[in-house]
This record gives C-alpha cells, sequence and structure tokens, in this order.
C-alpha cells in the first residue's frame, strides 16, 4: 500500500516498484468499482466473492503485502531508521482506525475492523523481526504461514479478541477482512526475494529498466508514490459516483429483487435451484401484489398469509422441474 520507511531520494527510487504499486491500486480500483456496481444492484449480489473475482481479489491483496515486504528491506537494508518508520507506521494505523469507525458507522453488521491497512500495519511491525534472517527461512516461514490456517484454525480464536489472527473456525463477516493468517506470509517472501536480488545485485538491473518515462508508466509511478492518499481517497469517490448514477438510472426493482433472493438461496441451496426458484417467487408475489409485504415481513416470511403459499408452490415446481432434466 505504502513505504513503511524513508522513502529513498528521487534518484535512487526503484520506479518499477512505484508502478507495481500503481498497477495494484488500480486493480483494486476495478474490484472495489465492480463491487459498488454489486452493492447498488447493478451487477449480480456475491459476483464479486466468488469465482474469477474472488481470485482477482486475493491477488491484490497478495501483491500490496508482497510489496510491503519489499519496500522494508529497501527503506532499511542497513539499519532500521526508527523514527520515519514510525512516522510512516502512524500515518496508515490512523488511517485503519479511520476507515473501522467510518464503516462502524456506515455498515455496522460489517464493518472493517481487519482489513488491508491494519495487515499492513502488523505486518510491517512484525517483518522487523525477519530482515535480518536468511532470505531462504525467511521464504520458508512465509510459506508456512500461507498454509497454516486449516491445521491452526480453532474455536480457541473465533472470538472478537482474537479474530485478527485469521483462525477462526467461523465465517467473519466485513467488508474487508485481511488477517494475519495467511496475509503475513506474502510480506515475509517480498522480504525474502528483496534479499535474494540484493545478494544477487538485481538492484541495479531492476532500476535501470525505469518505468515510469512511458504514458502508462508516469500515472503508475506517481500513484504508487501516494498509494495511501489514493487509496483513502478512490473508494469514497467510486461509490459516490454510482450513487448517483443509481438515482438518475435505477435498477430494475424485480431484477434487484431476485438477486438478492438469489443471495439467500444460495446459501443452503443449488445455483440452479435458486435461480429457478427466486425467478418465479417474485414473479408471482409481483402478480400478487405481495412484494411490499414480502420486503417488510423479514424472519416472519414464513407467517404472512400468502407469501408462504406461493413459496411452497415455487419450491414444489422448481423440484419437479430439476428432477425432470
Amino acid at each position: 500500500m505504502t513505504e513503511m520507511g524513508t522513502a529513498r531520494p528521487a534518484s535512487q527510487r526503484l520506479v518499477l516498484i512505484d508502478v507495481a504499486r500503481g498497477l495494484a491500486l488500480l486493480a483494486m480500483a476495478i474490484y472495489h468499482f465492480t463491487w459498488d456496481l454489486e452493492f447498488f444492484g447493478y451487477a449480480p449480489p456475491g459476483m464479486t466473492t466468488q469465482g474469477g473475482w474472488r481470485l482477482f481479489a486475493r491477488l491484490i491483496a497478495g501483491s500490496f503485502l508482497f510489496l510491503v515486504g519489499v519496500s522494508l528491506v529497501l527503506a532499511h537494508r542497513k539499519s532500521i531508521r526508527w523514527r520515519p518508520f514510525g512516522m510512516r507506521l502512524a500515518m496508515v494505523a490512523g488511517a485503519a482506525l479511520i476507515i473501522t469507525a467510518a464503516t462502524r458507522i456506515a455498515m455496522p453488521d460489517r464493518f472493517i475492523f481487519f482489513g488491508i491497512l491494519h495487515c499492513i500495519a502488523v505486518s510491517s511491525v512484525l517483518g522487523l523481526a525477519f530482515l535480518r534472517l536468511p532470505a531462504l527461512l525467511t521464504a520458508a516461514i512465509g510459506v508456512a504461514v500461507i498454509l497454516a490456517p486449516p491445521y491452526l484454525a480453532s474455536t480457541a480464536f473465533s472470538h472478537g479478541p482474537l479474530l485478527w489472527l485469521g483462525l477462526s473456525v467461523f465465517p467473519v463477516h466485513s467488508n474487508d477482512y485481511v488477517p494475519l493468517f495467511p496475509w503475513f506470509g506474502p510480506v515475509l517472501i517480498g522480504i525474502a526475494t528483496t534479499r535474494i536480488a540484493i545478494s544477487q545485485n538485481w538492484l541495479e538491473t531492476i532500476a535501470s529498466l525505469g518505468g515510469g518515462k512511458n504514458p502508462l508508466g508516469k500515472p503508475l509511478s506517481f500513484a504508487g508514490r501516494h498509494s495511501l492518499a489514493l487509496y483513502l481517497i478512490h473508494q469514497p469517490v467510486l461509490i459516490g459516483s454510482v450513487y448517483l448514477a443509481s438515482l438518475a438510472f435505477p435498477v430494475n426493482q424485480l431484477t434487484s429483487i431476485t438477486n438478492n433472493c438469489v443471495l439467500s438461496c444460495a446459501q443452503n441451496n443449488s445455483a440452479d435451484f435458486c435461480e429457478r426458484f427466486c425467478d418465479c417467487t417474485v414473479k408471482r408475489l409481483a402478480e400478487e401484489d405481495l412484494l411490499e409485504t414480502l420486503q417488510t415481513s423479514g424472519n416472519n416470511v414464513g407467517l404472512t398469509p400468502g407469501v408462504q403459499e406461493i413459496v411452497d408452490q415455487c419450491t414444489a415446481s422448481t423440484l419437479e422441474a430439476n428432477q425432470a432434466e
């Protein structure tokens, strides 16, 4: 996300690292914009948490954290520069706390209590202990951290104060959850990779590649140098833009309700069943002018006259159609 230490003089900066960080930020903006479209009903619910989009999100987070490890080594090659490190850490940790406070107010059920910035702050402190260890050992520990969660998960880690470790046996509900396990792993691998690059004199080659002189590289390099500020402002700008668009081009109500029905249904049923069942149910409810009743009934939907009958009929017809195939 941002270098956790003193920035190197402009003449000595590895521009390619700035470009890589800017590219990761661009990818994150694309993902967040898609999430915003989903949030306002323009994309199917749950789309950004499944399949290729889920992999895309993980690659973005991994690339940021890998670059944190790279930046730690570059900023503290000879010795740890405590004062600039502390200033940068305070900026990242402060931004993380602001995000927690804002999301706690805006979306209390899924607020961000340990997201990418929280992980960067904690990983940067822990990463200092690995700056002088053998690179291969650091890399091995990094791989172990990535692979560890299924083996270390326990109910003992499933409570609020320990959820940041990432070892809970229960799903954690947050709009940005980047726990220490497995995400400290990419940081360690970034540290190890950079240590090896230095020992093999690869940094000179990387520096010679530049990357910030072409038309695309310049804005990416700029974004990489100011990644923390851009990270903080890009999502409010994007979600605000989609909100304004939703006022001019509102989502079709039936489509939105059907998508939400599919998302809820898919937690316990197959996708084929849910698509057919929800399409049937929403259409029948609309025909009977019961959509408003459905939306206001909440968890008492089964007790609502007329609604339960339609639900039962659509369930039966969907099961019959699936068995006939």
